[in-house]
């Protein structure tokens, strides 16, 4: 697949090779799922709690005796049937995580990359550098390219003034090529991708 390489100002800068083992694939939605919900489900807190019959505040003591009241047998007023009671099990704080293949998530990365391809959302990118940490600079560019919703990936390292730039630009994220996701791309409308990215990506997914 051989596509345009643009440069920040809209002009061309030639053309690139997109390898069919990583940017021709046929897009599966199964694996972009399972990609997709191992990532969130790892990225979820798990924090949420809710207090046991042993945690609530009110007395020990048993509520009335026994025998002879004519109404039903009970201790103390933390059991879970009374109002305000300790919770019978609720959430405890526990990781929502579980294992998936190495194989598959790199597939996944594969399909998510294959699927912007086949969308016609998917852009080269000569370099992303600045001279200068200036954002209205990157958002007039940004604009006249008419990008949005937009994710670019660079290659190793990111370049310091081109990253500060795009910090306060809304709508506009950059990653390494090293944290390049399957969330994060099919989230956004447009991915971008450098020259130096695309070599990355394509040396880490062969």
């Amino acid at each position: 697949m051989k596509l345009d390489v643009i440069k920040l100002d809209g002009g061309k800068a030639g053309s690139v090779d997109l390898g069919d083992e990583v940017f021709g694939l046929e897009p599966r939605a199964d694996i972009l799922h399972r990609v997709v919900r191992w990532q969130r489900n790892k990225a979820q807190a798990g924090t949420h709690k809710v207090k046991t019959r042993r945690e609530t505040s009110y007395s020990t003591k048993k509520i009335y005796r026994q025998k002879g009241t004519g109404g039903a047998r009970h201790g103390d007023r933390n059991a879970p049937i009374f109002r305000k009671g300790g919770i019978y099990k609720g959430p405890t704080p526990r990781s929502h995580g579980h294992d998936l293949p190495k194989k598959i998530r790199a597939l996944g990365l594969k399909h998510a990359l294959s699927a912007k391809a086949a969308e016609g959302k998917l852009i080269v990118l000569d370099e992303a550098v600045l001279a200068d940490a200036r954002t209205s600079v990157l958002a007039k560019q940004v604009k006249e390219l008419g990008w949005k919703k937009v994710l670019i990936i660079d290659g190793a390292e990111l370049n310091e003034n081109f990253t500060k730039a795009a910090a306060n630009i809304t709508g506009l994220d950059v990653l390494p090529s090293m944290g390049a996701n399957v969330y994060d791309i099919l989230k956004r409308d447009t991915l971008v991708i450098t020259k130096a990215g695309v070599e990355a990506l394509e040396a880490r997914l062969k």
